[in-house]
């Protein structure tokens, strides 16, 4: 399809979505640490990546990392060797993902549609909750998302503006760096069956299947394992070199098998029903969600209407939806990669849906609704001072002022409400667009400092250094990674998933080996009765754990302790 030049207005609302993306999806980078519970353990590869040299197999401390692909863990170690600064090295994936997202829906929009179309998808997207939510968390979903939109970007142009063989070679490349990256990158190619069915049935606007040979349709399959292949050969390789050690057969087999089929087919946590996903996808893609009931008759209009470019965006939305929710483990994240495909065939009706009375109606209460609760919740807790508040702060570990956490729900709110105080019914659009800036820059410039020291380990790390000398050594027994990533120095660790009674015995015999220098930092229960407190030091409660250091003359020799591996986790999920 032809593409006008644009204009100068357009050309100038283009650079305003620019800097409004780059505004929301940035704002607070270099702030903060990585926070639990992912983010530590990705950063944490990535600067063992670095400081060792090895960038084919994952470490967390002394132990393979076998639980997912290397992809983002290079790219946060890429982006600390060219800005040296892991605080602003580790979220720089999935801002730069994100923002990619979001151009190539806009590219999508104006190809199939025209350039306000362009913006209204992308602008429909960034105003997901959920979207913005994971791209400011350097977590592996928003590279995966970005993989799996620009592997579909590619089959789209193919099949709806095509035929474009090399952009469909692209796309299928795209979906094998997907799958490198969190394995379900292969849903990409589940295009091809909406694509399939629309071409034998003649719909509108798409490519007819036989404008190429073949084996052009192989070669689909060829660049889709070329791209798994450049991490997967070497791996496998230096894994062959190493068949004298079984950890690396093991770790074969964890990434290959048990952390995917495995855990697609006989999922061992995150258990929900079949229909979990449908209530999330209301108030998780909220405000994009509430144009689902002017969105879903014109879908259906469309389909009628044999409309190529609707139908294959969302049968593959159906197809993605189906595919996660037949397995019993589920998570939100999941489903993540759909809201760019919700946000693309929305667009063609938001400038309509805009002006009818029930969306603004809808878009004012949504405000009405979260800034009350913000301003509702600040004002009780500021003013009750009621446990939960209390608790919630003693959990995290947060020192700092609490009167701020309440303060800053309640800026918030007042930002929200005083934006639609503004804007009114008319331009509520501009309203609910000016409420997410503000929800999006206090969680940024306020949160993440505010935040950041209980949250990441930071505050809990300095004062186990603030307790060492210079030549002195620390073991970690029972950790977690942002213990050793924020720690300011070399740590020993003696396994991260081997049985706690385990590594306190270990790390009670390295320790005798130089008691004079040498700390142990472990979690209060792995301690047991092992440890004797009065000569311990209680370094503090973070991540919703006791912590403490001591020397060998606080350890009692030959004891094991009993009951450390029963003992129930703290969901670092929750923090």
């Amino acid at each position: 399809m032809s593409i006008t030049a644009a204009t100068t207005q357009e050309r100038r609302q283009f650079w305003l979505l620019v800097f409004f993306a780059i505004l929301i999806l940035g704002v607070g980078i270099g702030l903060r640490d990585p926070w639990p519970s992912d983010e530590p353990r990705y950063t944490l590869a990535a600067k063992q990546m670095v400081e060792s040299g090895d960038w084919l197999f994952l470490h967390r401390g002394v132990e393979l990392y076998a639980d997912k692909p290397p992809m983002l863990m290079w790219l946060e170690a890429a982006s600390f060797e060219l800005v040296r600064n892991w605080r602003i090295a580790f979220m720089l994936p999935s801002f730069l993902a994100a923002l990619g997202t979001l151009w190539l829906l806009y590219d999508l929009g104006r190809r199939l549609w025209d350039r306000k179309t362009g913006m209204y998808a992308a602008m429909a997207a960034l105003m997901c909750i959920q979207f913005v939510f994971q791209a400011k968390r350097a977590q592996i979903d928003p590279l995966v998302v970005f993989f799996i939109t620009a592997a579909n970007w590619g089959l789209l142009r193919h099949t709806l503006c095509g035929p474009n063989w090399r952009l469909y070679w692209f796309g299928c490349f795209c979906a094998g760096l997907g799958v490198i990256t969190k394995g379900v990158g292969f849903l990409a190619l589940l295009m091809l069956v909406p694509y399939a069915f629309a071409a034998f049935g003649r719909w509108n606007g798409v490519s007819a299947m036989n404008n190429g040979a073949r084996w052009h349709w192989l070669l689909g399959l060829v660049a889709t394992l070329f791209a798994i292949a450049l991490w997967l050969v070497p791996m496998l390789l230096v894994a062959r070199a190493h068949a004298d050690n079984p950890v690396y057969a093991a770790y074969v087999h964890n990434i290959l098998f048990h952390q995917t089929a495995g855990r697609y087919a006989h999922a061992w946590h995150h258990i929900h029903s079949a229909f979990f996903y449908l209530p999330l996808m209301v108030y998780n893609w909220l405000p994009l969600s509430l144009t689902y009931p002017g969105t879903f008759p014109r879908w259906w209009n469309a389909l009628k209407a044999k409309d190529a470019r609707i139908l294959l965006p969302l049968g593959w939305i159906v197809l993605v939806l189906v595919f996660f929710s037949a397995s019993a483990g589920k998570r939100d994240v999941y489903v993540l990669p759909i809201v760019p495909m919700l946000a693309l065939i929305t667009a063609p009706y938001l400038e309509a849906l805009l002006a009818t009375r029930w969306l603004r109606v809808l878009g004012a209460a949504f405000l009405l609704v979260i800034g009350g609760c913000m301003l509702g919740l600040g004002v009780y807790a500021l003013t009750a001072h009621p446990a939960f508040a209390t608790k919630l702060a003693y959990d995290r570990g947060f020192n700092g002022p609490a009167d701020s956490l309440w303060w800053m729900c309640i800026v918030i709110g007042a930002a929200q409400w005083l934006a639609l105080a503004i804007f009114r019914l008319r331009r509520v659009h501009v309203a609910v667009a000016s409420g997410m800036l503000a929800l999006w820059l206090v969680w940024g410039l306020w949160a993440y400092p505010l935040l950041n020291d209980s949250s990441s380990s930071a505050e809990l790390m300095q004062h186990v250094s603030a307790r060492l000398s210079a030549q002195d050594e620390v073991g970690l027994v029972d950790w977690k990674e942002q213990n050793m990533l924020m720690l300011d120095r070399h740590a020993m660790d003696f396994g991260f998933s081997a049985p706690t009674s385990q590594q306190f015995v270990h790390a009670v015999q390295w320790q005798a080996a130089a008691p004079a220098t040498r700390w142990l930092f472990a979690q209060d229960p792995s301690m047991g009765e092992c440890v004797d407190r009065r000569k311990a030091i209680n370094v503090g409660h973070a991540n919703r754990r006791n912590w403490w250091l001591f020397k060998s003359d606080a350890a009692i020799q030959g004891c094991v302790p009993k009951n450390a591996d029963e003992m129930p986790e703290p969901d670092d999920a929750a923090n």
